[in-house]
């Protein structure tokens, strides 16, 4: 495993000679992956932009165990005291919810109908509804989501869209995304806004707001694939904004580690690259699992509704 950055030398280098390679990187850029893909071991499985999907052939049972309203609501308080005074104007603060269920992380990776899916070893499973980056034909695309209601309620695509703070929300990351496309790309726009997904869960339907931004590469982008990522990391959708400030409370509030859950993962395929941040994340620790999940807050949050989509993110996409 690489460490700071030497993961993206080793991208640049790769990219350089136009080898295919897989790359995994953590969320404050301290470890990370980069594999050629004719080296790439076994225990590690993904799929990158997939539409597979395979209906599980037997039951299962998942139970969620999450810290509660009071606990959350300390933390929840550091962030909004936080965003109040102006030290951010959006912070994703995240929390790690025990879990119980009789699937495997293989039944996990295998059944779980998602854009993006990743079983690294077995320390990790993780499938993402949500591209970072794409590059194709010289061009970079990146797909920031935030947004998620539960659509069995009365009119919830009308709900998640004129609601003020998800608009808020959404608003700041899609200009988060936009400023950082603009390090590494020329003529970045906002090329579709607020568009609705819908993703299906083990329990529910829900329904994901997103917005898709888009700018022009250099004809060398290969050379300095790992550059690129270094400037875009932390991905901005997962801690919020101004970046640096909000980090320093991301780790006061939240008090874990979140290692490589809110990372990003992807491949370089010689040509062109996809890849996605690491959420809906499950972790082997110890002799426990633990689902990783977590929303953005805002100066008109409400801590109630933000420990519901917290805990309402702890789910399995598989049916």
């Amino acid at each position: 495993m690489f460490t700071a950055h030497s993961i993206f030398n080793e991208m640049n280098e790769l990219g350089a000679k136009k080898v295919p390679f897989f790359f995994m990187i953590d969320f404050l850029k301290e470890n990370g992956e980069v594999i050629p893909l004719s080296e790439l071991p076994e225990n590690i499985k993904f799929e990158i932009n997939s539409e597979k999907k395979q209906t599980i052939p037997f039951s299962f049972d998942f139970n969620k165990f999450p810290i509660s309203f009071e606990e959350y609501e300390s933390k929840y308080s550091i962030v909004h005291k936080n965003i109040l005074v102006g030290n951010s104007y959006l912070t994703n603060l995240t929390y790690p919810t025990r879990i119980e269920t009789s699937l495997s992380l293989d039944d996990i990776y295998t059944y779980s109908s998602a854009k993006y899916k990743l079983k690294y070893k077995d320390d990790f499973v993780c499938f993402s509804p949500e591209r970072f980056v794409k590059i194709e034909n010289y061009q970079i695309f990146s797909n920031p989501m935030k947004g998620t209601i539960d659509a069995s309620i009365n009119h919830a695509k009308q709900l998640i869209l004129n609601d003020e703070k998800e608009a808020e929300e959404h608003a700041t990351i899609v200009d988060l995304i936009r400023n950082d496309l603009s390090l590494v790309a020329e003529n970045v726009f906002v090329n579709k806004y607020r568009y609705v997904d819908e993703v299906r869960t083990n329990d529910k339907k829900l329904l994901q707001i997103s917005s898709e931004i888009r700018g022009d590469l250099a004809s060398n982008f290969h050379e300095k694939i790992g550059t690129i990522f270094d400037n875009l990391l932390p991905a901005g959708s997962i801690c919020g904004a101004p970046k640096s400030k909000t980090i320093e409370i991301i780790k006061k509030a939240e008090q874990y580690a979140r290692n490589f859950y809110t990372g990003v993962f992807g491949i370089f395929d010689g040509e062109n690259l996809d890849s996605a941040v690491m959420i809906r994340f499950i972790e082997q620790n110890s002799n426990q699992l633990l689902f990783k999940s977590g929303g953005g807050i805002t100066a008109k949050s409400n801590a109630e509704a933000e420990y519901k989509e917290l805990i309402q993110k702890v789910y399995v996409p598989i049916c």
